[in-house]
């Protein structure tokens, strides 16, 4: 019986992508553990607070190129449109990738004058170089999602990253300072390249055409707007901390951010990419729906719930084993940012919901508001160190991750199935 269960597991098609995803990020944390420990000890605070700025400014980026709305439009449009939403999206992506090229290049100069560092300039520069190639794999990468070969993604993610790791600590021990986290990010690029347009037939369109882009970006802007604010969330404390405290204390508070949330967040990120198509595989039926998104909650507290506590139990151990001695001081801050990856699992998991059910207006009011909430909150907090701020961040998601995720439910679950479908 046993055996028969294991099969029936394993014949499971979200079972499977989780499989993918979480293997690839497993490999990816054995490189990044690695690498963690390298920087460690060859990173000053100020060399991981230069960095933990650089990746801040990039990750706003990020927003706007690999997750604008396009793709999860096409994941989730229907065979007749395919090939127009394909097409339009592709022009659309290099769009936008100049225009935040361009942008982010000029938005160095004032953003080094904030900080009071020159030196800021140029990586911010070479990092805005990545979004020149997005638009040659981006459209492959969402058809290889929507056809559920999440096989081919974990194997591009984790070859990406592996090389990315390999290459930082060898650029780390050359004494390259935060060069050694900053170029990986564009020198591994070619790899996602390389193996998406290999894994997938389509190609770009030889004409221009902007066929059905206001049903596109009327669905881009909506999730534009709750990827903005989720990612302005996610780095407002860098923010805040780098200014108000310092990039020494910044560099302090990133390496807790980096060495606690990072093995929970890789996880977090496989479950979550795997159950989006899931969802948009039953979008028309909320019975089913219903089904995949409890266990999709399930399956994600069983693994993130006990890791989190295995880690954040350890951390006085490990730290100062692995790590070094002179990060001892970033403990109780892991701690408390390790305990984070809970609420952060489930707020993820409730967007997913919203995006398959075409209810992206309400995830944008939903991080609206927690986002004033939020921001609110780190400045208070801010004034009493980086220890009260990694506070800040914990207790606002335990309150209010499970109320958003019960809201959701009752608008997704109590609703006729009609008005679950796509478009509505």
């Amino acid at each position: 019986m046993i055996i028969d269960k294991i099969k029936r597991l394993l014949s499971d098609r979200f079972i499977r992508n989780i499989g993918w995803l979480g293997g690839a990020e497993l490999f990816n944390r054995v490189a990044r553990l690695a690498t963690t420990v390298v920087l460690a000890r060859t990173f000053t605070s100020y060399d991981y607070g230069v960095a933990s700025l650089i990746f801040t400014i990039a990750d706003f980026g990020y927003v706007l190129t690999i997750n604008p709305g396009f793709g999860a439009k096409l994941v989730q449009a229907s065979e007749d449109e395919l090939e127009s939403v394909c097409n339009t999206s592709y022009w659309l992506n290099w769009v936008v990738c100049i225009l935040l090229f361009i942008f982010q290049c000029l938005a160095a100069f004032p953003i080094a004058s904030f900080y009071k560092n020159s030196q800021l300039i140029l990586p911010i520069c070479v990092v805005a170089t990545a979004y020149l190639f997005l638009p040659i794999f981006a459209i492959q990468a969402n058809l290889i999602q929507r056809e559920n070969r999440l096989k081919i993604t974990a194997i591009s993610t984790a070859v990406q990253l592996i090389f990315g790791n390999i290459l930082t600590i060898i650029l780390a021990l050359g004494q390259m300072g935060s060069w050694a986290v900053i170029l990986p990010v564009v020198m591994t690029i070619p790899i996602n390249i390389i193996i998406n347009l290999m894994n997938h037939s389509w190609r770009p369109p030889k004409s221009f055409t902007l066929d059905k882009w206001r049903e596109i970006t009327s669905f881009g802007l909506k999730m534009l707007g709750v990827n903005a604010l989720s990612r302005l969330r996610m780095n407002l404390d860098y923010l805040l901390v780098g200014y108000f405290i310092g990039i020494e204390a910044l560099g302090l508070y990133f390496f807790a951010f980096n060495a606690g949330l990072g093995i929970s967040q890789s996880v977090i990120n496989a479950f979550t990419s795997a159950l989006y198509p899931e969802l948009c595989s039953v979008q028309s039926d909320k019975v089913q729906m219903k089904k995949r998104f409890f266990r999709g909650l399930k399956t994600i507290a069983l693994i993130v719930v006990p890791l989190v506590i295995l880690q954040s139990s350890l951390a006085p151990l490990y730290v100062p084993i692995i790590f070094g001695k002179k990060w001892v001081e970033g403990i109780p801050i892991l701690i408390v940012i390790c305990l984070s990856a809970i609420p952060i699992a489930l707020s993820r998991a409730t967007s997913q919901l919203l995006q398959a059910t075409n209810k992206t207006h309400l995830d944008f009011y939903w991080n609206l508001i927690f986002t004033g909430i939020f921001a609110v909150s780190l400045v208070i907090a801010v004034q009493y160190g980086i220890f009260a701020v990694a506070c800040a961040v914990l207790i606002s998601q335990l309150i209010a991750m499970p109320i958003f995720t019960i809201w959701v439910m009752r608008k997704v679950f109590t609703q006729q199935p009609d008005k679950i479908a796509v478009g509505k």
